[in-house]
């Protein structure tokens, strides 16, 4: 039978690696930063199995250690402001022009959708786990969520809108 930590802690390891290296876009970096989340949640462990939800300290643990890293390097830019590599995108031609699309999307919108939209859609975390790890509440993340997702459909359907007039001339 697996304890605590091994269920419900030690799972989260490739959801909290993906974070890391989307923020930090260097695996050694991102190896470093998620080591030292999860010797602090060792240490933690017997509080950790009494929180309501783990999950939100384990990804706000994440960030912190992630600012303390860019500020030890003198590196400190915003989380969500950095660029996509190119071969985060699939090579499928139609599939790469719709996240391609998407992905511009996403820098247009606001900071607090953009990551709301990302720990949802991306990371699939549940809308408490995004409230707790951006310290909002539940109702937030909800409006956030439907904005950005309403946001994404006009934008699309606009994109699409255009490639057909773009046809017909």
């Amino acid at each position: 039978m697996k304890s605590f930590f091994e269920a419900h802690i030690w799972s989260l390891k490739s959801k909290l690696y993906r974070m890391a290296y989307l923020w930090v876009k260097d695996k050694e970096v991102a190896n470093d930063v998620l080591q030292q989340v999860f010797e602090k949640a060792w240490i933690k462990k017997n509080e950790l199995q009494k929180m309501k939800n783990p999950t939100g300290w384990m990804v706000r643990s994440l960030k912190n250690e992630t600012l303390q890293h860019f500020r030890a390097n003198k590196k400190l830019e915003p989380l969500g402001d950095q660029e996509i590599e190119e071969e985060a995108i699939p090579k499928d031609e139609e599939t790469s022009e719709k996240l391609k699309l998407v992905f511009k999307f996403l820098e247009k919108l606001p900071e607090k959708q953009r990551e709301v939209f990302q720990l949802r859609e991306v990371e699939g975390l549940t809308y408490e786990e995004i409230a707790e790890y951006l310290e909002v509440n539940l109702d937030q993340v909800k409006v956030n969520l439907h904005r950005a997702r309403k946001s994404l459909r006009d934008y699309l359907s606009n994109q699409n809108e255009s490639r057909y007039r773009n046809s017909i001339k």
